[in-house]
């Protein structure tokens, strides 16, 4: 086969840099994907430590903002500018964040340091996708993101089950302590082996379309967290929100017509492949955060599980998650075909949804981790596989920007959802507890309970009918939850039956910039096959090479 001439300064692509590369992408992804799962088992604890169980969703929504915020931000200026030093960037911010969040005294010192921990693993979750890209053909990428599968599996299962023995046995500290000696090595890492070139843009960045997005994210985001809760739906506060997200939209849209290099370009709204991939995530990526963000708090308090227990619980769902990555990758990259596989998954994850809306304080635990399998059988058969066919469906120019647009509308969803279920059920839980104390005044005086304080620790030496109480108010406040994701997961499944086949590109992303060479490259982004499929998912206004 022939091999493709370097450009000047270009890098050769063998399998050797290829695999020293990916070392250092699953570093940096290992790193911000346990962060994500650790927290979970932890929380109920964190927040009844720190006195912030009324605003317990923050301390996720915080983190899912600030990712969602930068995730564009990062997929621009690395096709700008190059991934190298953004990467060694996200992984330091998000280092020195955790050494922050372990030191926290106060919840809302806690949760704008889990903000900024999302900074950082916003980064080094687009760069690790975007960079795979550059150096991996779309046909050949079904091997590493099996890799990359196995990692999220590995931080599934590690990640609750040390977040709970962090909160059981020694501090919920340390489940940001701990990212101090991986951040560090993944650091090292990633400076050592992701040798990668940078470049010079020709063209100014779009920092006004930065500007407008991030404020569009954070008032749709606010929008959905307060709204009914904090603030009632036809408040002054929310209406005026409203008013200024659809402003701050009109604004962000006229920029982009214009920029030369827009933060989000609106081809990529004609483009099938993206418009379909992106919907699907937000809309499986809203159901299944909103549904496990809060599934740790459930089993710790409805059913009396510990956090180490509760951590453990979630180990069928990781090995489903990571069995169902790799049997899909290995049919793909044998066959070249992934049409089936997103409408399927997300078939299953409905009948997982459909599971949990049975839950109560009297399910047995082994049910509850088998129904979390069969979520994570679905969710396994689809993420993964949206990013391969947004990436496959553009120039290898923009593989930075969509593959962190496609990311964004995924991360704006799961910011959405736990919103929008975190409302929901504080809002129920907080009628629920007011409703414990006015029957149960006289216990909850001689215990000095306040609704505040509520935690896993505090009502294991509660009286056996307060702490009753007290349970069945969190199972009644989140589980009817679920009923409302159902048709949000129908949603999913039409839009899933929509995504194109598009033949998956046999050459790297920097071999088709011409910064690197190739030992056997056959069929590129500009092949004849692929123009003709990417031209049918784009119009001809697209941006083509």
């Amino acid at each position: 086969m022939a091999t493709t001439t370097p450009a000047p300064e270009s890098i050769v692509l063998t399998r050797k840099r290829i695999r020293l590369i990916f070392s250092a992408l699953l570093a940096g992804m290992f790193l911000a994907s346990l962060d994500q799962m650790i927290v979970a088992t932890a929380m109920p604890t964190i927040v009844a430590d720190l006195g912030g169980v009324s605003h317990m969703g923050w301390t996720v929504t915080a983190y899912l903002m600030a990712t969602t915020i930068v995730m564009p931000i990062y997929g621009k200026f690395g096709d700008l500018f190059g991934r190298r030093r953004l990467f060694l960037f996200a992984i330091t911010v998000f280092t020195a964040a955790s050494i922050g969040a372990a030191m926290s005294a106060e919840f809302w010192t806690f949760v704008a340091l889990r903000g900024l921990q999302g900074v950082g693993g916003g980064g080094l979750m687009i760069l690790a996708q975007a960079v795979l890209a550059d150096v991996v053909p779309a046909r050949e990428r079904g091997r590493y993101m099996t890799a990359i599968g196995a990692v999220f599996a590995t931080t599934s299962i590690a990640g609750p089950l040390l977040g709970g023995v962090f909160a059981d046995h020694l501090s919920w500290r340390w489940c940001f302590w701990i990212n101090v000696p991986i951040g560090l090595a993944a650091l090292v890492i990633a400076l050592r082996y992701l040798t990668i070139p940078g470049r010079r843009p020709s063209t100014r960045p779009d920092y006004a379309g930065a500007v407008l997005m991030s404020s569009a994210t954070v008032l749709l985001m606010l929008i959905t967290d307060w709204g009914g809760d904090e603030h009632a739906w036809d408040s002054t506060m929310i209406v005026s929100m409203i008013g200024a997200l659809v402003v701050v939209v009109g604004l962000f849209i006229a920029v982009q017509d214009r920029a030369q290099e827009p933060m989000l370009p609106l081809w990529l709204f004609r483009n099938r492949a993206f418009v379909t991939t992106s919907a699907v995530g937000f809309l499986v990526i809203l159901v299944t955060f909103a549904a496990l963000a809060f599934i740790p708090t459930y089993l710790q308090m409805a059913t009396g599980t510990s956090a180490s227990v509760s951590g453990l619980l979630l180990i069928p769902m990781a090995f489903a998650l990571m069995a169902a990555v790799m049997g899909s990758f290995l049919v793909i990259s044998r066959t070249g075909r992934y049409r089936v596989f997103p409408p399927l998954g997300v078939l299953i994850l409905t009948a997982g949804l459909l599971c949990l809306t049975q839950l109560d304080a009297r399910t047995p635990i082994w049910v509850v981790s088998l129904m979390l399998s069969v979520l994570g059988a679905g969710l396994g058969m689809i993420i993964q596989i949206i990013v391969l066919v947004a990436q496959n469906a553009v120039p290898a120019t923009q593989l930075g920007t969509v593959t962190s647009a496609n990311n964004y509308f995924r991360e704006l969803g799961g910011t959405i959802g736990v919103g929008i279920l975190g409302s929901f059920f504080t809002a129920r839980l907080a009628t629920g507890l007011t409703e414990v104390v006015q029957s149960h005044l006289s216990q909850v005086l001689a215990t000095g309970l306040r609704p505040s304080d509520v935690g896993p620790s505090t009502i294991e030496n509660l009286p056996e009918d307060l702490r009753a109480a007290v349970v069945t108010a969190y199972a009644d406040a989140l589980v009817p939850g679920f009923w409302y994701l159902i048709p949000v997961a129908a949603l999913a499944f039409l839009a899933a039956l929509y995504l194109p086949h598009i033949t998956l590109s046999d050459t790297a992303g920097m071999v088709t910039r011409g910064e690197a060479a190739s030992t056997g490259a056959t069929r590129s982004y500009d092949s004849p096959a692929v123009v003709a499929e990417v031209a049918r998912a784009c119009p001809a206004e697209c941006p083509r090479e």
